[in-house]
């Protein structure tokens, strides 16, 4: 499947320009009014571009303008691989650059779409890499131990505020049972994840402590490889406590 996919970028690349911008002007504008395939409906719904209002409609419909008057081609993205925001970011980056070299991120972006509905299709060996993986670890260095038990919230960030995604419990090791996101492109953006270790160490540091020093841990943090592994790893004590990117 990996070598079908490297054909069908082959394909794009070889076409003539000419080919490449009526490629791309066969693609609908991002939350635009007008119809779409079964596919681009479900992939505008996934990123929640089917649900705008107020400023966030305002937004598009401007970018959407001033993209097409200045390209005369319409702004394409792998929504499948961006949260929301990221979206908006990368729409407003892109009107600065130069025509070939938005065509050239036009096509990629083609690829990037083409790709993920191959994988969805087609069930065969080697496909290409699609998916990424969130998940997180937390180890009690103050008792030596994976700290089990230690409640969690995922939340996603954004210019309206957070989204609760999911709620988590620590298992023996220390870990979610499942990780936090998988199956799918992560998408690029902001996350926060609250972890609330002050019930877990309230059982395992002296009763004369009456207040404890930590209490919720907020970890906020940025995504910006869809098809990459990014794993929390948390150490802490009563006291202190210390994020880095494990694997």
């Amino acid at each position: 499947m990996a070598a079908l996919d490297a054909a069908l970028a082959q394909a794009i690349r070889a076409a003539d320009p000419e080919a490449q911008r009526a490629l791309v002007r066969g693609f609908p504008d991002l939350a635009g009014s007008g119809a779409l395939a079964p596919e681009s409906a479900a992939e505008h719904a996934g990123a929640g571009l089917d649900r705008l209002a107020g400023a966030e409609a305002e937004a598009f419909a401007r970018l959407n303008a001033a993209y097409r008057a200045r390209f005369g081609f319409p702004f394409v993205l792998c929504v499948r691989r961006r949260s929301l925001d990221a979206i908006l970011d990368g729409f407003e980056a892109r009107l600065a650059r130069a025509p070939e070299a938005e065509l050239a991120a036009a096509l990629t972006e083609i690829g990037h779409i083409a790709r993920l509905r191959l994988v969805d299709r087609v069930d065969g060996p080697g496909p290409p890499p699609t998916t990424g993986k969130l998940s997180t670890h937390v180890l009690d260095t103050h008792g030596g131990r994976p700290a089990a038990g230690v409640a969690l919230r995922f939340y996603a960030l954004g210019r309206a505020g957070r989204t609760l995604l999911d709620t988590r419990t620590t298992n023996a090791d220390g870990r979610t049972d499942t990780p936090l996101l998988s199956g799918a492109p992560l998408r690029v953006g902001r996350y926060e994840i609250e972890f609330d270790i002050g019930p877990y160490f309230r059982e395992r540091v002296a009763r004369s402590v009456d207040t404890l020093f930590l209490e919720t841990v907020p970890i906020r943090f940025g995504i910006d490889e869809p098809e990459g592994h990014y794993h929390v790893a948390m150490i802490a004590t009563p006291w202190s406590y210390t994020v880095y990117r494990g694997s």
